[in-house]
């Protein structure tokens, strides 16, 4: 009876989640980002501490919320920068993207019927919007060099604070919000601070013109800030564990293998163990006696078996083994 007790009590195996469910995770997160970051733009009218606590912290919530499902990226620029260090697949990141941009459509779309029914916005007018020149702080290259080195800064602290040799792994969701939130502090007054190519795509289409002509910068900066930091972190602070498979560097379809920069998909991981497959021991023969290892001793001399041709293998195959027999030099 209670040997039954304590199996129905014992907790349940877990369960990996399934992608659908990884990127719902994903599409809820960055809607809710957009909702309530930009939200405290439009319906809050906040200053520029308000709105960049209001973005951290809705990072720190969705990030505790589904963090465990699908890691809690909500960023299209985090997803590049972790395939980039290794670990997650270029696969995953077109999904995530994806996922990412369309929740970010629903978000802005959510937080133009409240603006419209509150009568605080009108369609055109700026929905939390990002720009440059004369629709923000600064010029184009100023736009440029702001938004490369904040992400890459944001990039960063999540590769680190995420690493899985990092004791303080539980507390990633709030240091990576508070992170967000320091870096809106110095990029809001000049570009409305994106790093996030889905948050900004998320509220251009309904803010109107100027905020959709200088869109592509808010997507191409990101990306380059995010990818500087993939590749540089694991070269100078290495890996805790493999890179993922189909991760790192693409070349041309497969993925760079330069240490610190990549991981090969499953094919060539397979084709990597194969070449790495040590030659079988010959035995050690002399004079009709046998060194056996197991026991340290010598014994009568084993019948040894005829090499058996193998069939031709397709791609590549380790070279056989020689087929001579090691002999014991005789005694000095």
């Amino acid at each position: 009876m209670t040997d039954q007790t304590t199996a129905q009590m014992a907790p349940a195996e877990a369960v990996p989640p399934t992608l659908v469910q990884k990127l719902a995770a994903e599409a809820i997160g960055t809607a809710v980002l957009v909702l309530i970051g930009c939200g405290s733009v439009v319906l809050g009218r906040g200053n520029i501490v308000s709105v960049g606590l209001s973005f951290g912290l809705a990072i720190v919530m969705m990030a505790y919320a589904f963090g465990r499902i699908s890691g809690g990226h909500f960023n299209p620029a985090v997803s590049v920068g972790a395939a980039l260090a290794g670990r997650l697949s270029w696969k995953d990141v077109g999904l995530y993207s994806a996922a990412q941009t369309g929740g970010a459509l629903v978000g802005g779309f959510l937080l133009a019927i409240i603006a419209l029914a509150g009568d605080v916005w009108s369609f055109g007018d700026p929905l939390g919007s990002n720009g440059f020149g004369d629709n923000g702080g600064v010029e184009i290259g100023g736009a440029l060099l702001v938004e490369i080195v904040l992400t890459f800064i944001f990039l960063l602290v999540i590769l680190a604070v995420t690493d899985e040799r990092n004791d303080t792994a539980a507390f990633a969701p709030l240091v990576i919000g508070l992170t967000l939130a320091a870096i809106h502090f110095v990029g809001i007054a000049a570009t409305g601070t994106s790093v996030n190519p889905a948050r900004s795509i998320g509220v251009a289409f309904e803010s109107g013109g100027d905020a959709i002509i200088d869109l592509w910068l808010f997507i191409v900066a990101p990306l380059i800030g995010a990818a500087g930091a993939g590749v540089l972190y694991p070269v100078l602070f290495g890996r805790a564990s493999e890179p993922v498979p189909g991760s790192g560097i693409p070349t041309g379809g497969a993925t760079a293998t330069v240490p610190g920069l990549g991981a090969p998909d499953a094919f060539q991981q397979q084709w990597n163990q194969g070449a790495q497959a040590p030659a079988a021991e010959q035995p050690i023969i002399q004079d009709g006696w046998q060194w056996d290892p197991a026991s340290q001793q010598w014994i009568p001399a084993q019948p040894q078996q005829p090499a058996v041709p193998q069939e031709p293998q397709q791609g590549w195959a380790p070279p056989p083994a020689s087929e001579h027999t090691v002999v014991r030099p005789p005694d000095a």
